[in-house]
């Protein structure tokens, strides 16, 4: 999903940091959750850490908004992409708990309008959702705002995007407006063809 497109471009970095240190963050699994949280998915006030584990080839990162009053906002899912000690972090998505985005599943092929959705635990609270793709500053598509709460509920929102290029998007919910205008968030990876 991010930093890297293809298994290419994780190997053309490796060279380049074995040649001359180019980008170390690709090497630490919690300095990329937070570039992915803050850089790609603009969700600057993400940035404490809050859980961390860690093994050879997997790591699951907790992010969350600074201050004290925040929880975690999401565990963000790496994996290694490539081979030896110097393969870079690869985000792969997020475990979802209290709020998911289920549809549309992992790695489908999707077009606009697209239908997505999942389900929520809380109180009051307003889903936004967006299409990112890594070779884009800003999103491709947006929509704005469902209104859901209680315990284990439903939700559903229909996003149009355009302008994809890249072969994988990422779709991300989130919500929050209490404590930090991001308080929980959910991604998944899709395909365009």
């Amino acid at each position: 999903m991010w930093p890297f497109a293809t298994l290419a471009e994780a190997q053309a970095w490796q060279r380049d940091y074995r040649s001359g240190g180019h980008q170390p963050w690709h090497l630490d699994p919690e300095r990329t959750a937070l570039s992915f949280t803050q850089g790609y998915l603009g969700f600057e006030s993400i940035d404490r850490i809050t859980a961390r584990t860690v093994n050879s080839s997997q790591a699951r990162i907790g992010v969350a908004p600074r201050g004290s009053e925040g929880g975690t906002a999401a565990i963000i899912h790496l994996v290694r992409y490539g081979t030896g000690p110097d393969a870079p972090w690869e985000v792969v998505g997020t475990d979802d708990t209290t709020f998911t985005l289920a549809m549309p599943g992992y790695g489908s092929l999707v077009r606009s309008p697209m239908q997505t959705g999942g389900r929520i635990t809380g109180v009051d609270e307003s889903i936004r959702v967006q299409v990112r793709q890594p070779s884009s500053p800003k999103p491709l598509g947006t929509s704005c705002c469902t209104s859901a709460g209680g315990n284990g509920q439903p939700w559903k929102r229909s996003v149009s995007f355009s302008g994809a290029r890249d072969r994988v998007l990422t779709v991300v919910a989130s919500t929050g407006g209490h404590v930090a205008e991001v308080e929980r968030f959910a991604v998944t990876a899709v395909r365009t063809g």
